[in-house]
């Protein structure tokens, strides 16, 4: 990272590295520029200090927000979505903004008010008590709170389409797992990948089961990795941690990641009928964990289990009167009457 967060990738490409205020706490923007001026992919989650770091990287760039010709989202979570609506109120006329629909459809129901029950249902049947589960509830409000205010205008991305990110025209790819929707962005001429938060260098993707959350989201997202495995990506632009020069090295790593965990969560299962939360202890070390980490510990436990039962290897027994559900090998013993179906 440069000392200003400022780092120039080509002679059109900037990336804008944000603060977070989370143990993950920076999130890569990037500008590329084009005739009709700046286009910005991600934004940031708004905070004053996102607000502050934008205003002095485009006081250093010399660009003025009537230079951002559009607004592309590779996904709708806080940190990428954020500050979308901030920034269209830049400029008299809303600066277009560019997602794809499926993320628009979770969105609105992500970003619904606050009397919503699910989320704390989904809870507390990971095994959560009622105080610890509005403990984390809390947290998850006070992140939809820095997305506002949303954005004015939205336009929609497709897939297996081209779109022009500045000067370049880059592929459209879905890319599912971490986020239902989530785009990413190929330039085959120069081999470039803008990958969101898909392919991570250091950290892996969190994977996870949310309440609003597509099935298996895990399968789909190691299915993911296998096509784009095939791409010939020299460099590869990531939403969070350092730029990716070994493409697919990068991706063979998070394939044997979660084997690994996969695993070591059918081990946790043959000690005996485990709740999420108690799986998820033997995963994460969870007395480190802030309380925005723990909903993401127990949706990644989740996406695992929910692997495995789809592919006939764990089944969930129904479990909300006492403690939450919990989960069993597929092999193990169980009485009919415990065995939810899958």
């Amino acid at each position: 990272m440069s000392d200003d967060g400022i780092t120039k990738i080509a002679d059109d490409i900037i990336q804008v590295q944000i603060p977070l205020p989370y143990v993950l706490n920076i999130v890569n923007c990037y500008l590329l520029r084009g005739a009709e001026g700046w286009t910005l992919v991600d934004t940031g989650l708004n905070t004053s200090a996102a607000r502050s770091q934008w205003k002095s990287a485009l006081a250093s760039l010399g660009i003025e927000p009537a230079d951002i010709e559009k607004i592309v989202l590779t996904h709708m979570h806080p940190d990428h979505f954020g500050m979308a609506g901030w920034w269209q109120r830049q400029t008299e006329t809303p600066i277009p903004l560019y997602l794809p629909e499926r993320e628009q459809r979770q969105m609105r129901i992500f970003y619904q008010p606050r009397n919503t029950p699910m989320y704390h249902q989904w809870l507390l049947d990971c095994g959560m008590d009622e105080a610890s589960a509005d403990n984390l509830e809390g947290a998850l409000y006070n992140t939809r709170d820095l997305t506002q205010p949303h954005p004015r205008q939205q336009k929609f991305l497709t897939a297996g389409a081209i779109a022009r990110l500045g000067a370049r025209e880059f592929q459209t790819i879905h890319a599912p797992g971490h986020s239902d929707g989530q785009m990413i962005f190929y330039d085959a001429d120069d081999k470039l990948m803008i990958c969101g938060d898909h392919v991570l260098m250091r950290i892996t993707p969190n994977i996870g089961v949310w309440p609003h959350s597509e099935p298996d989201p895990l399968g789909r997202f190691l299915d993911s990795l296998g096509e784009l495995a095939k791409l010939d990506a020299r460099l590869a632009l990531p939403g969070h941690k350092w730029l990716i020069s070994d493409w697919r090295g990068r991706i063979e790593e998070l394939i044997a990641h979660h084997e690994a965990r996969l695993e070591r969560t059918e081990e946790a299962l043959a000690e005996g009928a485990r709740t999420v939360l108690e799986v998820a202890a033997q995963l994460f070390d969870l007395e480190r964990l802030t309380p925005h980490e723990w909903r993401f510990a127990l949706a990644e436990t989740l996406a695992h289990l929910e692997y495995l039962r789809a592919r006939e290897r764990a089944v969930s027994q129904d479990g909300r009167q006492n403690g939450g559900q919990r989960w069993i090998l597929a092999d193990a013993p169980a009485s009919e009457s415990d065995v939810a179906d899958a």
